[in-house]
């Protein structure tokens, strides 16, 4: 947190462009929030939202543009706004302090003003203690604390363990509950609920709909849109003219937000106009490509008009001039005006709209790593698998198809019971057992692969040149052209996490294992997905907090308790 003078009540940000050596995230991004509005930014990964957040906050700076908040801007992002060092206790305390001190000050002010009554200021003094008091929260603060530890699930944790020893879900919660706590005006939250169960995501969502000041998000939880943001704004590539983007022809390659489309309705509404702005924008382009080579091959046919060679029927030079010079005349005519034809619809043409995620249903794992069939029977079981304090014993059988969604609170073992199926963690007692020559993936709920090199080089190291060759980075459309020479760690998380989701397609599992398969995922994708798992011919096993995912789920489910 940082203090901004105040200007107003709105958050404003006027025509903000960032870009970095490599590549341009950011194009004069302007819009505002007013007091009590919730916006979400929402788009492709990598298309800024967390760096329009950090230039919100203060910690980077813009190449071009202002921003003006009102109060105190708080953001809730990746990095704990604490020391790691403190106590559980000690968190709480240290996100109480200032408003504690508000406390006091609104009784020392009372109590001036009782021993001066005759001091100008100090009515003054208490009638800006008092409203500031009340605006932050300060008398509902233990009950604030107590509501927040108890929805966020974070009450079972000793108050006298450091944080550097919870885990990394924990972490994040005490994170939130800390930002919470302070209340500052402006409120800023990148992927805030991808910790949360459902109890932690409805509380979060009451609180905003009663926050005093503007709040800003970046989420890709669907549900949590639905119920929780008065407007969106889409950072996604729209159907511009490229001559307005320096003449990018892609937008998958386009990479940097170039302007904001505000849309006022629900997540729900924006997927459906969303995609009817894509088949429209789509179609456009494929007009304007035919058009565009009907005219080139205009302009190639018009150099020559008539039969000039034939000459008119009189054989006198001056009528050969004429018939010459009329034919010259009509041909410069016509040429011209297919150039500026041309001209103009090559200058006025629609980027190449962007491709998304598609799983290729054709390319069933008999086809992807072997001739033969997949096993009959069980690809994968579960008997009785327990780990203590983490696991309650835990049977299952999944055959080729079937799906089956985890489901249950922080703290019930869902991760716990995937890393026990993909082989990483070995269960304290119960057994699991994979069909012979079956194999089993998963894709974790945090980016997993790390390092400087390449996203291309990257992924056929891991996947193997032979493969690679058979089945390029591009099949997936998941990491945009642009974006495979960048070094694996410039990337978003959102980014780092597609390419993990790559890896695991590149050689697609008997089994394939979803841990939280939306976070992070922008919102077009996290749909490709689910609509992709009924196509998936192995088994599937998702563990998900996604409200909406679980709303739509037609498969089987495994319902969680946690241990004890």
């Amino acid at each position: 947190m940082h203090p901004n003078p105040p200007r107003g009540t709105h958050l404003r940000l006027d025509g903000i462009s960032k870009s970095y050596p490599d590549r341009r995230v950011l194009t004069d991004i302007s819009f505002a929030v007013a007091a009590g509005e919730r916006a979400a930014l929402i788009g492709e990964n990598g298309t800024g939202k967390s760096t329009l957040l950090r230039i919100v906050a203060g910690l980077e700076d813009a190449d071009v543009g202002t921003v003006s908040a009102p109060g105190e801007v708080g953001l809730f992002h990746q990095q704990p706004p604490f020391s790691l060092d403190l106590t559980a206790d000690e968190v709480l305390r240290d996100a109480a302090a200032p408003l504690r001190a508000l406390g006091d000050e609104v009784t020392s002010a009372g109590e001036h003003l009782a021993a001066h009554p005759d001091d100008p200021g100090a009515g003054t003094r208490l009638e800006l203690a008092l409203a500031e008091a009340e605006r932050r929260g300060v008398w509902e603060l233990d009950h604030t604390i107590d509501e927040l530890v108890e929805g966020l699930g974070i009450a079972d944790i000793p108050r006298e363990r450091p944080v550097r020893e919870v885990s990394g879900g924990q972490l994040a919660r005490f994170s939130l509950a800390w930002m919470l706590v302070r209340r500052p005006e402006t409120l800023l939250l990148d992927e805030p609920t991808n910790h949360l169960d459902d109890r932690g995501a409805e509380l979060l969502a009451r609180m905003l709909h009663t926050w005093p000041g503007p709040v800003l998000m970046a989420s890709h939880d669907r549900a949590f849109l639905d119920e929780s943001v008065s407007h969106l704004l889409d950072l996604d590539p729209r159907p511009m003219p490229h001559r307005q983007v320096d003449r990018v022809a892609d937008a998958s390659d386009a990479g940097a937000a170039h302007g904001v489309t505000r849309f006022t309705g629900t997540y729900s509404q924006y997927v459906v106009a969303r995609a009817d702005e894509l088949t429209r924008w789509q179609e456009q382009y494929e007009r304007e490509q035919d058009e565009l080579n009907r005219l080139r091959g205009r302009l190639h046919d018009d150099h020559r008009v008539g039969h000039p060679e034939r000459g008119p029927r009189t054989e006198a030079r001056g009528a050969k001039k004429f018939y010459s010079d009329r034919n010259a005349t009509v041909v410069a005519r016509r040429v011209n005006d297919a150039r500026t034809a041309l001209e103009r619809l090559e200058d006025e043409q629609v980027r190449k709209p962007p491709k998304h995620l598609r799983f290729n249903a054709d390319r069933s794992l008999a086809a992807a790593r072997r001739l033969g069939e997949l096993p009959s029977g069980a690809l994968v079981t579960a008997s009785n698998v327990t780990l203590r304090d983490r696991l309650r014993p835990t049977s299952l059988a999944l055959a080729a198809g079937e799906r089956l969604l985890v489901e249950g609170p922080n703290g019930c073992g869902k991760s716990t019971l995937l890393e026990a199926l993909a082989g990483r963690i070995a269960p304290d007692d119960g057994s699991v057992t994979v069909a012979p020559r079956g194999s089993v993936a998963l894709l974790g709920q945090d980016a997993e692969v790390s390092g400087d090199d390449s996203v291309r080089d990257t992924y056929e190291q891991l996947v193997g040149a032979e493969l690679a060759a058979r089945r390029p980075l591009a099949t997936f459309g998941l990491i945009a052209g642009r974006d495979e020479l960048r070094p694996v760690n410039s990337l978003s998380v959102g980014q780092r996490r597609r390419l993990d989701l790559a890896l695991l397609l590149a050689l697609p599992p008997d089994v394939l294992l979803l841990d939280e398969p939306t976070n992070h995922f922008s919102l077009l994708l996290s749909e490709d997905i689910e609509r992709a798992l009924g196509d998936y011919p192995g088994a599937v096993v998702v563990a998900s907090h996604d409200r909406m995912l679980r709303r739509r789920w037609a498969g089987q489910r495994l319902e969680l308790h946690p241990p004890g």
